[in-house]
């Protein structure tokens, strides 16, 4: 009876002690599955919602936690859209990834209620379908004419911001707001990456929808650049980026790449150059780095 009971003893401490090891390597670091939505951004919201909802199908699939979309994803890359066909179809968007506990960066322009200007944003829900808040373009590109000419008069900017995403600071950044492309900048490049690390973010969500036309210049130029800058601040600023651009249309290569970049500006995933593709990939942060 004595060896049974001390073999008993000695067999709950072990699996105790295994319990406590398992537990104490969760505790040690933080999870967020992150899916990036490579899909078309036309002029029509309701061909945009579908794809989003395609998006939705393929992230729910595979168990993420958040879905980005690339630039104005929802509305069409355009400050002229009609406001109530976006509502409608962003209330289904959200309702839909509540239902399935998935947070969104979502790219859309929209019209605040508050001020009646009109945004190009990333809109940030958690998985609750919260509104968070968003990010607004902020290099916004424009003619080196005087005055500018260009989408810098048609949308407004708003400040830097985080957001907290199951337990991790998050930020957003659109399209040029990363590279700040010097033949559409006319303005100086504020390095918004490095300002969201400083302010202790750790995964940056950067939704684009760059302009390309399949050509020589598009192929040796843009996105080399397009993708050395992603690399460089990721590394500069020690964060993950995640990244989606528009697939529209899809006999074209993207303007830029979409898929997960590691703090040391290696890719951890990246999707295919062309076409329609969700990517999904399981970041790991360690606690207090």
């Amino acid at each position: 009876m004595n060896r049974r009971l001390s073999l008993f003893l000695i067999l709950t401490t072990l699996s105790l002690a295994s319990t406590s090891s398992v537990n104490a390597t969760d505790d040690r670091t933080r999870s967020l599955r992150v899916a990036t939505a490579q899909i078309p951004v036309t002029h029509s919201i309701s061909a945009n919602s579908a794809a989003i909802h395609r998006a939705l199908d393929a992230a729910i699939r595979e168990g993420a936690d958040i879905l980005l979309t690339p630039e104005g994803s929802l509305s069409g890359y355009t400050p002229k859209f009609d406001q109530t066909a976006v509502d409608k179809e962003l209330f289904r968007i959200v309702h839909r990834a509540r239902q399935a506990g998935m947070a969104l960066a979502l790219g859309t322009c929209y019209v605040e209620p508050d001020d009646q200007k009109c945004y190009n944003q990333l809109r940030f829900y958690n998985g609750s379908g919260e509104f968070l808040g968003f990010h607004s373009k902020t290099l916004l590109c424009g003619s080196f004419s005087e005055p500018p000419q260009g989408e810098i008069n048609d949308y407004a900017t708003r400040p830097l911001r985080t957001f907290e995403i199951k337990g991790i600071r998050v930020g957003g950044l659109i399209c040029n707001d990363m590279w700040g492309n010097p033949q559409c900048t006319p303005m100086p490049d504020p390095h918004l990456s490095q300002k969201l690390s400083k302010a202790g973010a750790e995964i940056i969500f950067l939704a684009i929808n760059g302009g390309r036309d399949g050509g020589a210049w598009s192929e040796e130029v843009n996105w080399p650049y397009h993708e050395v800058n992603m690399r460089m601040r990721a590394a500069a600023g020690r964060v993950w980026v995640v990244s989606a651009d528009n697939s529209f249309p899809h006999h074209v290569p993207c303007s830029a790449p979409s898929g997960v970049l590691k703090p040391n500006g290696q890719w951890a995933v990246q999707s295919p150059r062309q076409g329609e593709h969700v990517t999904v990939h399981t970041i790991e942060i360690a606690r207090g780095g």
